[in-house]
């Protein structure tokens, strides 16, 4: 039994990585699914190869949202499942905060998921539906780190957009809910560890090894590790669950 059939989904920043591994797994519960993201290219080639949608999405933009969730919804009529995914990372010590990175950093991290989420929830309170909305937060919005001040701030505003929308939301039969994954292995890595090896003087690839033997699963996780949380929370299982963030993260965080 397909636990997502008849269901239409917009995913954010889903040509690769994580978004990507939503995508694919929605599209193997029933899903029609739109991967949207700012590489329209590439987010063709990987709709191409997986049977879904694509639609260019800069959600720093908020013409571009507003097209974006116009097109998903002249594509599939209705949309019912949001994934706010896109995101990026940075790290620097307090002392080397630069303001224009800041303020990148909480455009795509922050005011992309408010925004976004904004627009689809009009869209789903105007048609009527009973949607789901999902956020991505980060084990690092739930503490700080003494390099990833940014980062990490951006991530604890998700958790608290996904409460405050969830309690505003829910009165339209909308649920809101966030995942917040630990240490996931992928190409993102690379530009995670660089970082580290910049302002903690470690080889390559010796930060990645640290933080993945340091989970009390014993790896780092995958894409793939996530997707069944994600569906869940899409379903109609999760009808109950509001305003709520859930760690998926091998046991790095207890909360």
């Amino acid at each position: 039994m397909t636990r997502l059939a008849g269901k239409s989904a917009l995913i954010t920043g889903a040509a690769r990585g994580i978004g990507l591994a939503y995508a694919r797994r929605f599209i193997a519960e029933g899903a029609r699914v739109a991967i949207g993201d700012i590489d329209v290219a590439r987010a063709q080639a990987a709709a191409d190869e997986i049977g879904a949608s694509a639609v260019e999405l800069d959600v720093t933009n908020q013409a571009s949202i507003d097209t974006a969730v116009a097109s998903v919804v002249e594509a599939f009529d209705q949309i019912d499942i949001l994934i706010n995914n896109a995101a990026i990372f940075t790290a620097a010590p307090i002392t080397e905060i630069a303001r224009a990175d800041y303020d990148r950093v909480f455009s795509v991290n922050v005011s992309g998921t408010l925004f976004t989420l904004q627009a689809v929830a009009k869209h789903m309170v105007g048609q009527g539906i009973k949607g789901k909305i999902i956020n991505m937060a980060s084990q690092a919005g739930r503490r700080g780190e003494s390099l990833v001040a940014t980062y990490c701030a951006s991530k604890a505003a998700v958790i608290s957009l996904t409460q405050s929308a969830g309690l505003n939301l829910i009165q339209h039969g909308i649920n809101v809910n966030a995942i917040s994954p630990g240490v996931v292995d992928g190409e993102h890595w690379d530009g995670v560890d660089a970082f580290f090896a910049k302002y903690e003087q470690k080889a390559p690839g010796q930060k990645k090894a640290e933080v993945g033997a340091g989970v009390p699963y014993g790896r780092m996780g995958t894409a793939e590790d996530l997707t069944g949380m994600a569906v869940f929370l899409a379903s109609n299982e999760s009808d109950y669950v509001v305003a709520q963030t859930y760690n998926v993260d091998g046991g790095q965080w207890m909360s």
